[in-house]
């Protein structure tokens, strides 16, 4: 059996595993190499706790990188799960990444760094459904990142850096410059990419000046659009406090063991609704604590913040982006007029008014209202926005929509969020892909994936996916469906809507 990898880090020698490649390709050599739970800052508790990330300390001799590491505290009503044994989802060793070579001994592979979901509360990178088995075996270095997420992450605290989940995300893009060579990739051929949350992630990276140099492309899928003021995140930091009996300070939430305070931050989540008045979207959104636009470490909200010519940007969302949520709510089709109209209220564009949808969307039920304006304000705009963005800073944005439907629970869910993540990693048969496109899955679903996946080794490796450009003109997108087209941006009732009206952090009424 042949020894197990080595690597040199700038740190210290770490060892991983070889496993095997796709099932569906001839052995190669001796497989992918896999190093797992490889610290690139110091465990943020202790003194450090509420801290920006701190380089790691060097050690002796040579560190098992074998399992995942340690979970960040979870909150939301569906937490991630560690993938490994009960044991290692314990501990503070939150800030690690993993990476997943096809040659640790080659040179100049082009590197994917990997930002995980989780509507900024949850995720983890081990999730399989983030297995990077097929996209390694496809000839990318894959880095998966675990980042603080909830209150760990983004609750705003006086005498503390805002947004720490975005510097940890700064610290393991440094570490990977450090020692992405070490495992046969080119730190001059970085791509940054993630989805819903993660892709938030990136959006923020690209108006961060702390970024610039980095990475040279990014991949973002479904944009969301809920950053928050100062005043509103002040307001949640002093109602989580306030759930705990202690102050709105750094040093007395320091206190707060990290499990209590997540959970504290499910218990907010659930009562937001009694916020409505004050919070408005924050509240309809259920996640309280989500990125602040500071000023700081991120400038501004990406839309307006994107400048000093671009990157290559591969950007686009699902076509029905809400359903996944009114349907794991029971909701689906059951939305009352006085629910459509407060949705239509709160995130309709102001300057369009509530009544843009109605005559938009002549005859539709108030559940479509509901869908048609959340997909709009909470991911398709936003991400339509990120394209245009980079485009007029000078970068090349290429933008697809997924149009293919999920078979599950009758194909009710159609087209929604999340259904995009199997496909691009070729994870089809893990248990969220089983999920969404069965077991096995249609033919259709296979070519997709297949499309999909190949677009962004594609791109990570020479910038191009395989469709052209978008354009403000033309808005040439490519739509992904058992017969995939490149047509002009097919969510035009959206972008008539919009047209003209910024996308405004979330606010107090």
């Amino acid at each position: 059996m042949p020894a197990q990898p080595v690597v040199r880090t700038t740190e210290g020698l770490v060892r991983g595993r070889w496993e095997q490649r796709r099932a569906q390709e001839p052995p190669q050599g001796r497989g992918l190499a896999v190093f797992r739970g490889i610290r690139y800052a110091r465990p943020p508790v202790g003194a450090l706790r509420f801290a920006a990330p701190a380089e790691p300390e060097p050690w002796d001799g040579v560190r098992e990188a074998a399992a995942f590491g340690p979970v960040v505290p979870q909150s939301g009503p569906m937490p991630a799960e560690s993938t490994e044994s009960a044991e290692s989802s314990e501990g503070t060793d939150w800030l690690t990444l993993n990476v997943c070579t096809p040659d640790p001994g080659s040179a100049g592979l082009p590197v994917l760094v990997w930002i995980h979901g989780g509507g900024f509360i949850s995720g983890t990178s081990g999730d399989p459904l983030y297995d990077p088995t097929v996209l390694a075996s496809a000839g990318l270095v894959v880095v998966s990142v675990n980042y603080r997420v909830g209150a760990e992450g983004f609750m705003l605290l006086a005498g503390a850096p805002a947004n720490r989940a975005f510097l940890d995300q700064l610290a393991a893009l440094r570490w990977v410059r450090r020692n992405i060579a070490r495992f046969g990739g080119d730190p001059a051929r970085v791509t940054v990419a993630g989805q819903s949350a993660g892709a938030g992630s990136v959006a923020a990276l690209l108006a961060m000046d702390a970024a610039r140099g980095l990475f040279r492309r990014a991949v973002a899928h479904t944009v969301p659009g809920n950053h928050c003021t100062p005043a509103l995140a002040a307001e949640v930091t002093a109602e989580l406090a306030k759930l705990l009996g202690t102050a709105p300070t750094a040093a007395a939430l320091a206190e707060v063991r990290p499990r209590r305070l997540a959970a504290a931050v499910t218990e907010l989540g659930a009562a937001l609704p009694e916020h409505l008045g004050r919070w408005g979207r924050l509240a309809q959104t259920g996640i309280a604590t989500v990125p602040v636009v500071d000023g700081e470490v991120l400038p501004g909200s990406p839309w307006s913040a994107v400048t000093d010519g671009g990157v290559d940007l591969l950007v686009g969302h699902t076509r029905d982006e809400f359903r996944l949520f009114s349907v794991l709510s029971g909701r689906h089709g059951g939305f009352s007029e006085e629910e459509a109209r407060l949705a239509l209220e709160l995130f309709a564009p102001p300057g369009a008014g509530p009544d843009a949808y109605r005559a938009a969307l002549r005859g539709a039920t108030p559940s479509e209202l509901v869908e048609a304006v959340h997909s709009d304000a909470l991911f398709r705009v936003p991400s339509l926005r990120l394209a245009e963005a980079n485009a007029a800073a000078g970068g090349s944005s290429y933008l697809f929509e997924l149009a293919l439907p999920a078979p599950a629970l009758g194909g009710v869910l159609g087209a929604c969020h999340g259904l995009d993540v199997p496909l691009a990693f070729g994870t089809l048969g893990s248990p969220t892909g089983r999920q969404f496109l069965g077991d096995p899955p249609a033919p259709e679903a296979v070519l997709v994936s297949t499309e999909l996946r190949q677009a962004w080794v594609r791109f990570a490796t020479t910038g191009d996916p395989g469709w052209p450009a978008f354009d403000p003109d033309r808005q040439l997108t490519r739509v992904l469906d058992a017969r995939s087209e490149t047509v002009r941006y097919p969510e035009q009732t959206a972008s008539r809507i919009w047209a003209g009206h910024p996308l405004t952090a979330y606010d107090l009424r």
